[in-house]
């Protein structure tokens, strides 16, 4: 059972002055949030409810060595309910980790009513805490809510939530430039009926958990089966959505793919074989074009990509740097071919929250491996924008995009 414990607390996310360094807490509240709006109406909400574990519930923190992503969480959990009929949004609460409880009719055991996104919180060199560009994940959350016929919320007003449960947790964020902190905000329909409909009532929660590297301590190239056969998204369907029911049909393509020696699938689409994703990555290519300049290309936002944070980061740096052309259009797997045996394809990668960027030496299309010179690059693309974009969540560079958690 959980118990309502005094402990010592810094200071966490208030606006407001506080008198003292510390203060002694049972159940601890902060008057911060006019928060989450129900289409043009608002809820008015003062302060967010922190029900602390105790002590005997408190888990040790995993060494880095030992961090497998998605395996181990953290102390607490944020929750928000939503009841239509009791106005919209209800009071944020911040929790020990514990088991939720739905009726066995709730929508999203039955319709996939489902959302989810990925963010990552950074320990930086100098000891404080960020966050990478939540605005970004929370709009997109808006907008799969929007399509799946659930709630939307207020922005800024859900970030102050999150970081909130980080600061609480904040001694989980890994002390290592190494390791992350993965955050999973998480949307689910909860209204205990069957049939098809918008649902009435929903759960806002989210869950953290410290993570090592992606793939592994060893930073290597991965492989690509790139199979006609198997679609992931279609025009005018929700592949740009972070729904769950994106990622359940893939399990089955991605076993495949590793049973015949691969790492990741490269998700193909349409008569002309367009190349879409990466596993769960969106996808760049660095070659040299018809004018003899390097150009970084990645496949635009038609609806068949997830619109990915890592993504945009990549093409504003890119413009900004204004070192090489940088266009977002459709990629053809003929094209891939071609620019291969010209010689002209010098690089191959993947992007996302998860990975940051993962580099490609070889993808398998109707047989034939095409081989990717992406690590033999002198001086890679993909290195440097993997660079700087530690740099700015580990805050060696400063940079408007690292949100610090106070």
């Amino acid at each position: 059972m959980v118990k309502y414990v005094s402990l010592r607390v810094t200071r966490l996310l208030t606006s407001e002055p506080v008198s003292a360094k510390w203060m002694n807490v049972g159940v601890v509240s902060t008057r911060c949030l006019s928060f989450l709006k129900l289409q043009t109406k608002f809820q008015s909400h003062t302060e967010i409810s922190v029900r602390l574990a105790s002590p005997d519930r408190l888990q040790p923190k995993p060494e880095v060595s030992a961090l497998q992503f998605g395996k181990q969480f953290t102390d607490h959990m944020l929750k928000i309910e939503y009841h239509a009929s009791a106005g919209g949004w209800q009071q944020p609460c911040i929790t020990p980790l514990e088991y939720l409880s739905l009726h066995p009719a709730a929508k999203v055991l039955h319709y996939a009513v489902e959302l989810f996104e990925g963010m990552k919180a950074y320990r930086g060199v100098d000891g404080q805490i960020r966050i990478f560009r939540p605005d970004l994940n929370m709009d997109r959350m808006n907008r799969s809510a929007a399509r799946s016929g659930l709630p939307e919320f207020d922005r800024e007003e859900m970030i102050k939530c999150l970081c909130r449960l980080i600061s609480i947790d904040q001694e989980w964020v890994p002390h290592s430039e190494a390791a992350s902190l993965y955050i999973r905000p998480t949307l689910i329909g909860t209204e205990p009926t069957l049939g098809v409909s918008t649902p009435e009532s929903a759960l806002f929660y989210t869950i953290l958990c410290p993570v090592g590297t992606y793939f592994g301590p060893d930073f290597k190239a991965v492989s690509l089966l790139a199979d006609p056969k198997f679609i992931r998204a279609w025009p005018g369907g929700v592949g740009d959505k972070k729904m769950g029911s994106n990622y359940a049909p893939t399990i089955h393509v991605q076993k495949l793919a590793q049973s015949k020696g691969f790492n990741q699938v490269l998700w193909l689409y349409g008569e002309d074989n367009q190349v879409t994703e990466a596993g769960t990555m969106n996808i760049f290519l660095v070659y040299i074009n018809d004018n003899g300049e390097r150009e970084l290309i990645t496949p635009p936002l038609n609806g068949l990509i997830l619109p990915g944070v890592t993504r945009q980061s990549i093409l504003d740096l890119s413009r900004e740097w204004n070192d090489y052309k940088v266009s977002e259009r459709t990629i053809t797997m003929k094209e891939v071919v071609k620019l291969s045996l010209e010689k002209r394809l010098l690089e191959v990668f993947g992007a996302g929250t998860a990975c940051i960027v993962c580099p490609v030496n070889l993808i398998q299309f109707q047989n034939n491996d095409i081989s990717i010179p992406t690590m033999k690059q002198e001086d890679p693309i993909f290195m440097r924008l993997l660079r700087t974009i530690t740099d700015i969540q580990y805050g060696r560079i400063p940079h408007p995009w690292g949100r610090s958690i106070e």
